[in-house]
C-alpha cells in the first residue's frame, strides 16, 4: 500500500510536469519576450521579511540608477514548482527568479521555461573567469548556460573538539573515524551524533546525500539509470543507519531537533548546513546554544566546535562535499534587456548587499571583478551575520574555517546533474524517496540493503513518470 501510494504521487508529479510542458507549448502569446516596457517582475526565494526588506533597498538603488521598475514578489521554495506551472498556464511568468536551487533550475530548463541565451550573455559580460568554475559547471548543460550562479551554502559535519581531544580521537573526516567517534562518545547521557531521520523533510535527503557522495554513491550511473542499490550506496545506507539509529537520539530527528540536541550539549557531532554558523555564535536569540558551559560562556560551543567540510568513504576515491548553489534564472518570456540589467546589477553593484543578507549561508560564487579580483570574497569575510546580535564572519570564526568554506564550493558535488538528470533531481526533492527509505530504515522497518533497494525502486518509478 505504501509503495502504491508513493508511486501514484510520483505519477501525478510526472503528469503535472507533462501538463506544464503542454500548457507552455500552447501559450502562443507568451512564447517569447513581451513588448518592452522597462518594468520587470522578480520572484525571490529569499522571502523572509528581513531579506525581502534588504532586497528592496538594493532594488531601490537599481531603479534610480537605471529607470527600470521592479516588482518584487517573495515566494516559498516548496511552492515554486506549482506557482511556475500556474503562471506558465496563465501566460504570466515572472521575468526573473532569484535564489533558485539547482534542482529547480533544471526542472524549469527541462520544461522549456528558461532563456538560456540571456543567462549566457550575462555570465560572459561579467567575465566567466570571475566566477567559481565548479558553480558554472553545475549550472550548465553542455553548452547551455541554464542560469547565473549567485551564491552557495555547504553541508557540514560539526563536532566537539574538546570531547574528541579528551578521548584521543581524530577529526571525523571519514566513515571510519566518524563511526568510531560516534560509538566512543555515545555515553554519559550524550549521543554520538545528531543526524536527520525525518522521512518528510528534504533535509534528511540532503544529509544522506552528503554521506553518500563521500562513498561515491550516486543517484544514477553514467548511463542515467538509477544506482541507489549499488554496493557503494548499500554501504552508505549501512553507515547512515549505524550513525543515526545506533548512536543518534531516539525518535524521528528533524532539522530543528538535530540542532537543538547539539546546542544543548547532548550530542558530540551533527550534520547541518553552513546556515548554522550565526546561531552557533550566539547571534540569534531564538536558537541559542544551551549547553551547561554555555550559560556562563555563550561562545563556548562555537569555540569548541570543529568543522569537516569533506568526508570520504571506503569506496570513495577522494573526499566529497555536498552543498547547494542558488542562481538567478531568466524565464523564456522575460523582457530581456531589463532583466539582463537587473541581474548584472545584483551580481555587481548590489552583490555585496545580496550575499551580505546571510553570509553564513550565501558564500559568493563570483569572487570579484576584472578590475578588483577577489573583492567579493574579501567583502564576504567581513560580512556581518546574525539577527538579534551582529558580528562579522572573520571575527566570529578563524580564517582557516572561512578558507574551508570557500574551498568547499570548488569541491562541491551533486547527484544526477553531471549525468544530465537535473529534472529527476528536482523531482526527488519533491517526492523524497531517499528520505522515506531513511526514515523506515532508522525506525527498524527496513534493513540498510532493503532501504537502498526501496529508494532505488522509487527513483526508477519517478524517472519513468517524467519521461
Amino acid at each position: 500500500m505504501v509503495m502504491r501510494t508513493r508511486r501514484s504521487r510520483a505519477t501525478l508529479f510526472g503528469l503535472a510536469a507533462t501538463l506544464a510542458a503542454g500548457l507552455l507549448a500552447g501559450c502562443g502569446s507568451s512564447g517569447g519576450e513581451q513588448k518592452p516596457d522597462n518594468r520587470i517582475t522578480v520572484w525571490s526565494q529569499e522571502n523572509l521579511p528581513p531579506r525581502v526588506a534588504a532586497t528592496e533597498k538594493v532594488i531601490g538603488r537599481f531603479e534610480r540608477e537605471t529607470g527600470v521598475k521592479v516588482d518584487l514578489v517573495g515566494v516559498d521554495e516548496a511552492q515554486l514548482p506549482q506557482l511556475i506551472m500556474s503562471a506558465a498556464a496563465a501566460g504570466k511568468l515572472p521575468d526573473v527568479i532569484g535564489a533558485v536551487p539547482m534542482g529547480q533550475v533544471w526542472q524549469m530548463y527541462g520544461n522549456g521555461l528558461l532563456n538560456t541565451e540571456v543567462a549566457d550573455k550575462i555570465v560572459k559580460d561579467l567575465h566567466p573567469g570571475t566566477f567559481n568554475a565548479n558553480a558554472l559547471s553545475l549550472t550548465q548543460d553542455g553548452g547551455a548556460r541554464l542560469a547565473v550562479p549567485s551564491d552557495a551554502w555547504l553541508q557540514l559535519l560539526v563536532y566537539r573538539k574538546d570531547l574528541f581531544a579528551k578521548a584521543g580521537l581524530p577529526a571525523p573526516d571519514s566513515y571510519r573515524s566518524a563511526r568510531k567517534a560516534a560509538a566512543a562518545l555515545d555515553k554519559g547521557g550524550r549521543d554520538g551524533i545528531s543526524l536527520a531521520t525525518d522521512p518528510s523533510d528534504v533535509f534528511t535527503q540532503q544529509s544522506f546525500e552528503d554521506l553518500a557522495l563521500a562513498n561515491d554513491c550516486q543517484l544514477v550511473d553514467d548511463a542515467g539509470e538509477p544506482a541507489l542499490d549499488s554496493p557503494a550506496c548499500r554501504a552508505a545506507f549501512a553507515a547512515y543507519d549505524d550513525l543515526a539509529r545506533k548512536h543518534g537520539a531516539p525518535g524521528t530527528q528533524s532539522v530543528d531537533t538535530t540542532r537543538a540536541t547539539y546546542f544543548s550539549g547532548r550530542s558530540s557531532m551533527m550534520v547541518w548546513s553552513s546556515f548554522l554558523l550565526d546561531e552557533l555564535a550566539g547571534l540569534r536569540s531564538d536558537a541559542l546554544p544551551s549547553c551547561p558551559e554555555c550559560k556562563n560562556d555563550p561562545k563556548f560551543l562555537a569555540r569548541n566546535t570543529g568543522v569537516v567540510t569533506s568526508l570520504q568513504g571506503p569506496d570513495g576515491k577522494e573526499p566529497a562535499q555536498f552543498g547547494e548553489i542558488t542562481s538567478w534564472a531568466v524565464t523564456r518570456t522575460a523582457e530581456t534587456g531589463a532583466s539582463q540589467k537587473f541581474i548584472e546589477y545584483m551580481m555587481g553593484k548590489g552583490y555585496e548587499d545580496w550575499f551580505g543578507m546571510a553570509p553564513e549561508g550565501k558564500i559568493p560564487v563570483r569572487t570579484g571583478t576584472p578590475q578588483a579580483p577577489g573583492s567579493f570574497q574579501r567583502a564576504w569575510r567581513a560580512g556581518v551575520m546574525g539577527v538579534d546580535h551582529r558580528e562579522s564572519l572573520q571575527k566570529a570564526y578563524p580564517s582557516a574555517l572561512l578558507d574551508q568554506l570557500v574551498r568547499g564550493v570548488s569541491d562541491m558535488k551533486r547527484w544526477g546533474l553531471t549525468q544530465g538528470q537535473g529534472a529527476l533531481v528536482g523531482a526527488t526533492n519533491g517526492e523524497l524517496p531517499v528520505a522515506k527509505a531513511i526514515g523506515a530504515m532508522t525506525s527498524g522497518q527496513l534493513s540498510p540493503d532493503e532501504a537502498a533497494k526501496e529508494a532505488n525502486d522509487e527513483v526508477a518509478a519517478l524517472q519513468k513518470s517524467l519521461q
